[in-house]
Order: C-alpha cells, then structure tokens, then sequence
C-alpha cells in the first residue's frame, strides 16, 4: 500500500482516551491526530518515541491528521493504524503474493459467517472456501526478535478462533494470518503471558487443522507505503 501524501515526522507527547495523542512536529508545533488502535499498544506508544502521522487533505475533519507508525527502541518502525493491515494483506492476496494462499479463483472481503465477519475468503473454482482473519502482531517485549499476540486480553480474538475451528469442521480451509509491521519482529509466538484462554484456545483450534501463518511487512526506503515482503515462522 502506498500512501497518498508523504507522511510528516514528530514526537509523540502522550496518547489518551484510546482515539487520540497528542504529537510535536518538527517546527515545535503541538496537534492532537487521531489514533485508531483501539488496544494497549504496549511498548507502542511511549512518550517521546518519534512517531508518523498522514495528513487527511481534509480540513473539514475533527482530527485531520491520523497516527501511522511509531519508531520502538530507537530503531524499529511499526505501524501502530490498525486498518492497514487488512489493507497491506488484501492487496498481498490480491497480488498473490503470500506463500500457499495464492491458488485461488476469487478473493471476497469481510464475508459473513454465522456470528459476525472474518477478513477475506477465497473461493476456489471447484466451490471450496479458504477464510482468513488477520491480526496486527505488533508488541516486541525484549529486542530478541520474538513478536507476541495479543497484546492485551481479547475474547474477540478467540472467538474468531472458534470460528475458524468451526468452518474447518465444515469442510473448509481456515487461517489466522499474523501480519507483522514490526522491522525488530522475526517470528511470532502467542502471548500466553498476557491472555492465557487465547492461547489454550490457539493450540486448540490449530490440533483441530486451523492453520497459522505469518506475514512479514517491509517499510518503503522512503517512508511512502509498506507491502508483504515474505512469511516469518511462528512457534507455538
């Protein structure tokens, strides 16, 4: 995904009420952009870090400007705007550009299932589904390269996992696909630490046939976009 204007550089101040923060630009002027990262973004969101935000082009929004990326221990990039990586895994399937999942006739985006929505599923030409649900795998804890998901307690997340468990037993393919923007971030494992039941729930649901992958994300030299750039492993 490429993004429309080039992204502007500053210092996070604080974020707060979950939606906002307050960024420093370059010239030491003071905004409050939008923060669209409903979870902890721990590790994500210390005061000080430098961080990217997009400028809307629309004056006529509340917050014109939206939160993209935060740089974490002084090195790494992270995308911390979790609607892109629906964005950066659709475009990747699109291109068939993720190992074992381009094998596909159509790609059909957020279908519904019996309780809700996943994020995509292929279509095959003989009628057979392969469903896909993404998460944002985006908390290092110690610059060990290991990444971990979640990063706070997610009854949501499991109960997409018992989805998926359910429409294999269908028949089915199911995937959950980490999407990792994340440079420090090498392999993916489940924060077991963090939320217990999501993780019993996992290595259930993956005994059962559920499938888990992971999607590397490279950032553009140039801070323009970021795309799939190969799979990283990921242990549970």
């Amino acid at each position: 995904m490429q993004y429309e204007l080039p992204l502007i550089e500053g210092t996070l101040i604080k974020r707060y009420k979950r939606f906002l923060a307050d960024i420093r630009l370059q010239d030491g002027s003071e905004i409050t952009v939008h923060c669209p990262n409903t979870g902890s973004m721990k590790r994500c969101a210390e005061p000080g870090s430098k961080v990217w935000i997009s400028d809307s082009a629309n004056p006529k929004r509340k917050y014109r400007y939206t939160w993209e990326w935060v740089e974490v221990d002084g090195k790494y990039r992270v995308c911390v705007n979790t609607s892109r990586p629906n964005q950066i895994i659709g475009e990747a399937l699109e291109a068939r550009a993720i190992e074992s999942l381009t094998d596909y006739e159509s790609l059909q985006r957020e279908p519904k299932v019996e309780d809700g929505r996943l994020d995509f599923c292929q279509v095959f030409e003989d009628g057979r589904r392969c469903w896909i649900e993404v998460k944002s795998v985006t908390l290092l804890e110690e610059d060990n390269g290991l990444g971990c998901f979640p990063d706070a307690v997610t009854d949501r997340g499991r109960k997409h996992l018992l989805r998926l468990q359910a429409l294999k037993e269908e028949g089915d393919r199911a995937v959950l696909l980490f999407c990792v923007p994340h440079e420090g971030i090498r392999e993916v494992t489940v924060a077991e630490h963090i939320d217990p039941r999501y993780a019993e729930a996992l290595r259930a649901v993956v005994a059962s046939g559920v499938e888990v992958m992971a999607a590397k994300v490279s950032f553009a030299d140039d801070d323009s976009g970021l795309e799939v750039s190969g799979v990283l492993p990921v242990v549970l």
